[in-house]
């Protein structure tokens, strides 16, 4: 990518392409200084060369040319969303995954990332320092971003794991991620299920229902409650919450503890 390039600069870019051939360990250090040199272009410098991109993807792409080299469709899509946003060029860092429905994914502590497109259930540890630089209307702080990064390179399917079913409950598949922070539990409870405990924990969780629509009662609540799409509970530890389903096509759950 020609205007990639001429942010980053041909000095970093060779050291990141020998880094890649003979020294793996390098990487990482590579990666670092060519991120930083494009985050702390000029405005005007990747103003213009973010424009000669997009003008040249265009073109392109009006030819009928194949502009998936250069990952075009995206860099049209959001450069749409977010016009002269330097955040268009980290599509050339980043791993562009694709999680189909029931896959997860981990982004660990200073990994970066961002949500393109289509809905997602987000679990987080406690934390006050999210840092931003692009692609967002929010606060962006890019010096801190750029010190802070993990730039170890990986492939995209290292991050991806499945849920695996619970042997205790054959509506519940865990995501149970290497840290200790949290544990998400996808919730499928199937038509033929009227009645359903969700089970008590040892930890407090927040429970939150993306289809269905049922009654639940517990012990710590003071009436009945009526729980739809969109509705969320708080579970205070070693408390269960007893279902009475009412929809006709079960209820589709998420629930996030420490297990």
């Amino acid at each position: 990518v020609p205007e990639l390039l001429a942010l980053v600069g041909e000095v970093a870019a060779e050291q990141l392409e020998r880094s890649a051939c003979h020294d793996p360990r390098g990487v990482s250090a590579a990666l670092r200084v060519c991120f930083t040199r494009l985050m702390k272009s000029e405005k005007e410098a990747f103003g213009q060369q973010l424009s000669l991109l997009v003008e040249r993807i265009s073109r392109q792409a009006a030819e009928g040319q194949d502009t998936s080299a250069s990952n075009g469709e995206l860099l049209l899509r959001l450069h749409s969303q977010f016009p002269g946003d330097i955040g268009c060029f980290s599509i050339y860092f980043l791993n562009l995954v694709r999680l189909q429905p029931g896959e997860a994914m981990f982004v660990a502590a200073n990994e970066p990332h961002a949500y393109l497109q289509g809905d997602c259930v987000e679990c987080m540890a406690c934390s006050d320092n999210t840092v931003r630089a692009g692609l967002s209307p929010k606060f962006i702080d890019v010096l801190t971003l750029c010190e802070m990064l993990n730039y170890t390179p990986a492939p995209s399917s290292s991050k991806i794991f499945p849920a695996v079913q619970s042997p205790l409950d054959p509506c519940v598949f865990l995501y149970d991620p290497p840290v200790s922070d949290f544990t998400l539990m996808r919730i499928e409870i199937p038509s033929s299920i009227k009645l359903y405990l969700v089970s008590a924990v040892d930890s407090a969780s927040i429970l939150l229902v993306i289809r269905g629509a049922a009654v639940g009662t517990s012990t710590a609540a003071a009436a009945d409650m009526t729980l739809c799409r969109g509705s969320v509970l708080f579970i205070s530890a070693n408390e269960s919450i007893s279902l009475r389903l009412s929809s006709p096509d079960g209820m589709l759950l998420f629930r996030a503890c420490c297990l």
